[in-house]
């Protein structure tokens, strides 16, 4: 808790609601030790503004989301009415330890 920092693995999602950044989908992590406290993070799917190609044109770099995965504003609802309600997530990074120990992979 408290490390602002994405996490890794499998999920599912639950039901939409209307948050601090507008539209957005709580998820479930399902991984003990790797994900499981995404729930209690308040790990969600929501719209940002900074993830939008003119601002990595004009900073280098798209915003942080303090470990939630934020898409376009624009794509928010089509993406999260999509998914809503028990869909499996998979959010993947080649972390090795991750990689070796997660009983989804191996």
């Amino acid at each position: 808790l408290g490390s602002l920092k994405s996490s890794l693995g499998v999920f599912v999602t639950d039901e939409p609601y209307m948050g601090g950044d507008g539209y957005s989908l709580r998820l479930k992590g399902l991984e003990p030790g790797v994900n499981d406290n995404a729930y209690r993070r308040d790990v969600v799917i929501h719209g940002a503004w900074y993830v939008d190609p003119s601002v990595a044109r004009q900073y280098g770099e798209m915003g942080r989301s303090w470990g939630c995965p934020a898409v376009g504003k624009e794509l928010a609802k089509p993406i999260i009415d999509t998914i809503k309600g028990n869909t499996v997530l998979f959010a993947y990074y080649p972390d090795q330890h991750w990689l070796s120990h997660s009983h989804y992979l191996t």
